[in-house]
């Protein structure tokens, strides 16, 4: 069997659609051609700068031409990209550094590169920061004291742009750090192979059997139509990641902004002629439906036909107002995590029930990782087989919780995701272990809740978490941002609302009103703060 390597895939492509447009940005347009050409050019930077392969390389970057760049030339220079977000406390982004082990940063703003040189002293294994534009004088003055060095990105400019690197390897590694909303982030372990068959569905994302050489790759580029994908969510975010690597595939036209701002969202579906466009659930999809409203008079959303959502719930009632603006919209739910990349299409049912189809990498299992059968009642945990990671970086422990092997030898991704298996085989999503409120006995899945709460007309964002309760163990308890210029809804009018579609024991039980949801970067749920706030 061909082993995948995610260079060779993305070279196979350019030299298969040369001349399309390859990525957009600002205003920019790079043909894959441009593009490959580029990425070789900072692939010769990184070996010049000492980088061997297998090195670990953070990418503390926004969104721009040079971090596509930099991941495919770490990649094509075989040494392994690390993301991170770029809002951490420098605590977390000292823990990241360490924990990774990376030897080197690409950096670009000047608040990121002061970050950057306060914990210069603490990494010790940091010999090279690479700098997107002009270097600060405190990174140059702590990178002096510490004799690390610090190269201009601008120098790539200067290399040779054509290939000629290395033979590659399908077990390459690619490290892909975790969102850490709930903890310190988990750097996950995918083969370059297993990366390529499971979050880029082998090449063949909307159906049907993966590709099995790198000649498929290059021939279904070649058919696939000329389609313009605008990723609003951050590279350093996986499901970025994984939508980035999906339609390079495809030889597709990939529409990259700086930042999300949904004003520029909406223009664009017009400026660029956008096809799809991907964001992270309700964080994303709740602004970008509110532009949506404001601008459907003014702006031609005719070559718009799908929006896609992963990495976080994406409720219906932000669902039903996209249609509402255009009812011919493909809307899909991917159901995914870093773990295990991309899991195939939520289904959402007339209670609002997620439902996954019966698929052969995807089962429910008991506490005893035994396959309940079809048509059980009894709730599990929702496990991935097939492809999947090789672990967490450094971390035994946590590997062997999550990816544990059956006595049959298979092992599986088992998330904290909970589910049920209908006779059909349909898995029921009943959300994330992890964030189930025991309220009585009576188990609460928080999603299910904000589902219901963004459905209410002045709710501008919610998140769901447990508070303590003296007799009931734990209680349901509701963060709430209100629309600016709506009337500001009670408790008791909250609970009537959300009567409509929960039982009566998952009604919030407590609500606090903040001015604004705290949310990762990439739109994420930030249960952390908001624990901290329903607590006070």
């Amino acid at each position: 069997m061909v082993q995948f390597n995610l260079a060779d895939v993305f070279e196979a492509v350019a030299s298969a659609v040369p001349d399309r447009v390859a990525l957009t940005y600002e205003g920019r347009g790079l043909t894959y051609t441009q593009l490959d050409g580029e990425a070789n050019q900072v692939a010769r930077l990184l070996i010049r700068a000492g980088i061997a392969p297998a090195e670990h390389v953070s990418l503390y970057l926004k969104n721009s031409v040079e971090h596509v760049t930099t991941i495919l030339g770490l990649i094509k220079s075989r040494a392994v990209p690390i993301n991170i977000n770029y809002r951490y406390t420098a605590a977390e982004l000292e823990y990241l550094l360490t924990n990774s082990d990376s030897v080197a940063v690409v950096v670009e703003l000047p608040e990121h590169q002061r970050a950057l040189a306060d914990l210069l002293e603490s990494c010790p294994l940091l010999r090279t920061v690479i700098v997107v534009g002009e270097v600060t004088g405190e990174l140059a003055a702590a990178a002096a004291a510490r004799s690390v060095a610090v190269v201009a990105f601008s120098e790539s400019r200067d290399l040779p742009s054509d290939g000629g690197f290395d033979p590659r390897s399908g077990d390459d590694l690619y490290l892909l750090y975790t969102g850490g909303t709930t903890g310190y982030p988990k750097g996950v372990m995918w083969r370059h192979d297993d990366f390529f068959r499971k979050p880029l569905s082998g090449g063949n994302p909307y159906g049907g059997e993966g590709r099995e050489n790198l000649g498929e790759v290059a021939s279904a580029a070649k058919e696939f139509p000329e389609l313009a994908f605008l990723i609003a969510a951050p590279l350093m975010h996986g499901a970025a990641l994984y939508s980035l690597f999906t339609f390079f595939t495809l030889g597709a036209r990939v529409v990259l902004m700086r930042d999300f701002e949904p004003r520029k969202v909406v223009e664009a579906i017009e400026q660029e002629s956008l096809q799809v466009i991907l964001i992270v659930g309700d964080g994303m999809g709740l602004p970008l439906v509110d532009e949506m409203e404001r601008r459907k008079d003014d702006i031609d959303f005719s070559s718009l036909f799908s929006i896609t959502s992963g990495g976080a719930i994406w409720s219906v009632g932000v669902r039903d107002r996209m249609l509402a603006v255009k009812p011919e919209l493909l809307l899909r739910d991917n159901f995914g995590a870093s773990e295990t990349g991309n899991d195939g299409a939520f289904s959402v049912d007339e209670t609002g029930c997620l439902r996954m189809p019966k698929s052969d990498t995807m089962i429910v299992v008991d506490e005893k990782l035994n396959e309940l059968a079809p048509g059980t009642e009894q709730e599990g945990y929702i496990a991935r087989i097939g492809n999947i990671p090789l672990g967490y970086y450094k971390d035994d422990e946590k590997t062997a919780k999550t990816f544990p092997t059956r006595s049959d030898g298979t092992r599986l991704a088992v998330l904290g995701d909970m589910g049920r298996v209908e006779s059909d085989g349909t898995i029921v999503f009943l959300g994330r272990g992890a964030q189930c409120i025991n309220t009585g006995g009576e188990k609460v899945f928080a999603e299910e809740v904000e589902a219901a709460l963004h459905a209410h007309p002045s709710v501008a964002d919610a998140l769901v978490v447990a508070v303590p309760d003296e007799r009931m163990g734990q209680q349901v308890a509701a963060v709430v941002e209100i629309y600016a210029g709506t009337a500001r809804p009670t408790l008791r009018e909250i609970q009537q609302h959300c009567r409509k579609t929960l039982a009566g024991y998952k009604i919030p039980r407590s609500m606090v009103v903040v001015d604004k949801v705290e949310r990762t970067p990439a739109g994420k749920a930030n249960y952390r703060w908001a624990s901290a706030v329903a607590a006070s």
